[in-house]
């Protein structure tokens, strides 16, 4: 680099502006990792999420009760020993409440990976071919569709003893068709772009193409759909332990607060003052 006269000014020396400088490259994993950071609702979306995972998972070892135990408080309104009070039998609601939410979170968090993992698959193949095996991908997933969700949930996990692993496969298999439709129109639309034929212009592979170029450039509605899909296998989860055909009293999700759980309740401050009682799984 040279030093140049500057005019007007004798003995005056200014650097040429021709500066090096390097770009760092970074992959499609850091690009997303950087704008998730930098969103500043998502982030507290994220320590929310976290804060609620330790409390479930973590607190039923730090709290004195155990959702399995009597205490000799029956029915007893919220306090500070009992925070969601007891029920007619004594167990603790607050106990009772972090172990259904474990419950909950577990069969939500597989639901959701299932059905994402597998539509956004099947929806990518089927968007990047095209022509027959698009057809016949798409009346398959339409086929799934039809079928009614909670009928067929309901009757398997009667058969199955209402184990919540179970519950949560089959919640997933009828539920990934709606990932698959979403993600195959987004595929139709990039498979077009410029970068999609400069990776065939290099030579590469199919799979290559759909799993290192497609999927990642459509993430965002997969998160999208996934998260939408937790909310989706909670409510299913919820309705069937409610009936009955959910996972079993021993193992109690949210959905195991029934009539019977209120017809063992005797009325007092805390069947009214405290959500959170309701709400909390029966025995």
């Amino acid at each position: 680099m040279t030093d140049i006269e500057a005019p007007g000014s004798a003995g005056t020396q200014l650097p040429r502006g021709d500066h090096e400088f390097t770009v760092r490259q970074r992959t499609q994993t850091q690009l997303v990792l950087r704008r998730f950071v930098r969103h500043r609702a998502a982030m507290v979306s994220l320590v929310v999420f976290v804060l609620i995972i330790l409390w479930a998972f973590i607190g039923p070892h730090l709290w004195h009760y155990s959702y399995q135990k009597y205490t000799e408080d029956n029915s007893r309104p919220p306090s500070l020993k009992h925070p969601f009070g007891t029920d007619s039998s004594g167990y603790d609601g607050y106990a009772q409440v972090m172990r259904g939410t474990q419950t909950s979170l577990k069969i939500a968090i597989m639901i959701a990976l299932g059905s994402t993992l597998l539509g956004a698959v099947w929806g990518a193949v089927a968007g990047f071919y095209r022509g027959l095996v698009d057809a016949v991908m798409m009346r398959i997933a339409d086929l799934v569709l039809t079928l009614p969700l909670f009928a067929i949930a309901l009757v398997i996990s009667s058969r199955t003893g209402g184990s919540w692993y179970w519950i949560a496969i089959v919640i997933a298999g009828l539920t990934w068709a709606y990932v698959a439709r979403v993600v195959r129109s987004a595929v139709l639309s990039l498979r077009e772009k410029e970068f999609i034929e400069a990776a065939r212009a290099l030579g590469a592979s199919d799979t290559r193409i759909i799993f290192r170029h497609l999927l990642p450039n459509a993430l965002g509605p997969i998160i999208v759909n996934a998260t939408i899909l937790v909310a989706t296998g909670i409510l299913t989860e919820t309705a069937l332990s409610f009936l009955g055909f959910g996972v079993q009293p021993r193992t109690p999700p949210w959905g195991c607060w029934s009539p019977r759980r209120r017809r063992r309740s005797t009325p007092g401050p805390g069947s009214s003052t405290s959500p959170a009682r309701s709400s909390s799984p029966s025995r």
